[in-house]
């Protein structure tokens, strides 16, 4: 195991109560390229996504189905959320159940280990709880229902109406925490983001906070409470604790599971929605304080995909599969146009016709263009075999700098997960190197050979500038990038892709003179519109 900390990142795990739709996938692409481009920098990286699979939720939903909640469970995994990953081009390191051995002996050892430490203790539990976020809520967290629901109190999330719970349950001590996370959170102005998610978090922790309920009595669908197995753990409790089980939470000094979390926690980012951020940003770094374990760096959750207005959801039948998107752009176009279009942190629509018309310009004409036009040219005026340049002008000295910039621009933005700056930067340089292409018009310096020269450069520009696109876009489009890196011949000159740094993008005159460039498929062909 290497003695340097990995840079840790984490998916919420999602609940298997149905299959995943594109809100899903939004936040696993995200994870997705931020640790692919951290990769690229030359850094070891643990990447963890992973699935809920406990509770009241996926317990009625088996039900419902006619099947066990094992039968429920292992189904959908095997059918739906494993699938998906392939489905979007995830690299994950790991990827946990919440129904796996590994986690569910570190749950109990860690929750034994707080009920010896006082932490716990046994009390009644009277108040509302919606199943559909496995939520204890608060009164002031409801809303008036209206239409069928009027007279009842809904979930604000959910629109539907909570339920009526009296259980005799185990409690944490939470409570005795909202100073010490409010300390925290001063001295750490970056630990919750984006600001709006940090106001949010400090807003309700000088409110106070009340003990929390950390079993289930009244059904057995979950982890059984270590000293009292007639309960079993809350599914929160439980589900949190997958980020520090994973790496081996809790196990012996000397073993490959206690080397593992030493290397590796605390997490560098913990990815959530914005609707789950008070269990992330408030439960989950008490129960961390209350067991001494460092607290996670960063908790960034991200805004809703929106459909018609409303939240991504199965509930209200909202939700769209990924690959009836994939299907039909492909999954470079998916992880590009989400993060692209969409300032991450903020709520962002989708729209098909959106979609469609970058795809269009940003891709098919854009990028696309300009490696089937460099390619193609190579070929016609020198035989497939990269030229030497030699006679560089302004505009080639412009381009240049443009791209130390953006290399700087796109490592500055996507490390702050503000991955619309970061493309958006590439796209530019897209655009600019396109620009060039018209400008300098190297089919007309082809007529002459008095021009050969200067032929020569440009076209050494077009496919230097398309060598460096190529790295600063992998994390983003591993496909099409894959692709443009084997016409450009640089997986014989230079090495794989994936192991090409980022922030050395910007050094020109990489790409050696002599390689062989051959025009390819195209990157992005154009598509019909399905609906014609």
């Amino acid at each position: 195991m290497s003695d340097t900390k990995a840079f840790y990142l984490t998916t919420p795990i999602y609940y298997v109560n149905d299959a995943p739709h594109i809100g899903h996938a939004y936040t696993t692409t995200a994870g997705d390229v931020l640790t692919r481009w951290h990769r690229q920098r030359g850094e070891r990286v643990w990447f963890l996504t992973g699935v809920d699979e406990h509770g009241q939720k996926v317990m009625r939903t088996a039900e419902a189905n006619d099947v066990t909640p094992t039968e429920w469970v292992d189904r959908l995994v095997g059918t739906a959320w494993v699938p998906v990953l392939e489905t979007i081009d995830a690299a994950n390191d790991d990827f946990i159940r919440t129904t796996e051995v590994r986690h569910k002996e570190r749950v109990q050892r860690f929750l034994q280990g707080l009920k010896d430490k006082g932490e716990i203790y046994e009390g009644k539990y009277d108040g509302p709880y919606c199943v559909a976020c496995e939520e204890f809520k608060l009164p002031g967290d409801l809303l008036d229902g209206e239409g069928d629901y009027a007279g009842q109190k809904v979930c604000p999330v959910h629109g539907r109406p909570v339920e009526q719970v009296s259980e005799t349950n185990w409690f944490f001590r939470l409570s005795a925490y909202a100073e010490k996370l409010l300390a925290h959170y001063e001295a750490n102005p970056l630990a919750v983001e984006p600001q709006s998610a940090c106001n949010e978090v400090t807003s309700f922790l000088r409110g106070g906070l009340q003990d929390l309920s950390i079993s289930r009595s009244s059904f057995d669908w979950g982890i059984p409470v270590p000293w009292d197995p007639s309960q079993v753990v809350y599914v929160w409790f439980d589900a949190l604790l997958n980020y520090a089980t994973a790496v081996g939470l809790g196990d012996e000094p000397g073993t490959p599971g206690a080397e593992q979390f030493a290397s590796t926690w605390p997490a560098d980012v913990h990815l959530v929605g914005k609707d789950i951020l008070r269990f992330h940003a408030v439960i989950w770094p008490a129960m961390l304080m209350a067991a001494d374990l460092p607290l996670p760096k960063k908790v960034f959750a991200h805004g809703w995909l929106l459909v018609g207005g409303e939240k991504m959801s199965k509930t209200k039948l909202t939700g769209i599969a990924p690959s009836q998107i994939i299907d039909h752009f492909g999954s470079d176009a998916f992880r590009y146009y989400f993060l692209r279009s969409i300032t991450f942190g903020s709520d962002g629509s989708f729209s098909w016709e959106d979609m469609s018309a970058r795809y269009t310009s940003e891709l098919a004409n854009g990028l696309g263009n300009l490696a089937s036009r460099g390619a193609a040219m190579v070929g016609k005026y020198c035989d497939g075999v990269l030229p030497e340049a030699t006679a560089y002008s302004d505009a080639e000295a412009a381009l240049q700098a443009l791209l130390a910039e953006t290399v700087v621009t796109a490592d500055d933005a996507i490390l702050a997960l503000d991955f619309q700056t970061g493309i958006g930067a590439v796209r530019q340089f897209v655009d600019a190197v396109n620009l060039y292409v018209t400008e300098q018009a190297p089919w007309v310096l082809a007529k002459d050979e008095a021009n050969l020269a200067r032929l020569h450069t440009v076209l050494y520009t077009i496919c230097e500038s398309l060598r460096a696109i190529a790295v600063l876009h992998h994390a983003v489009m591993p496909k099409a990038t894959a692709s443009l890196w084997q016409q450009l011949g640089a997986d014989i000159a230079l090495g794989r892709l994936v192991d090409q740094r980022v922030t050395d993008a910007g050094r020109w005159g990489q790409l050696p003179v002599g390689t062989t460039v051959t025009k390819g498929a195209n990157l992005f062909p154009r598509l019909e519109d399905p609906a014609s």
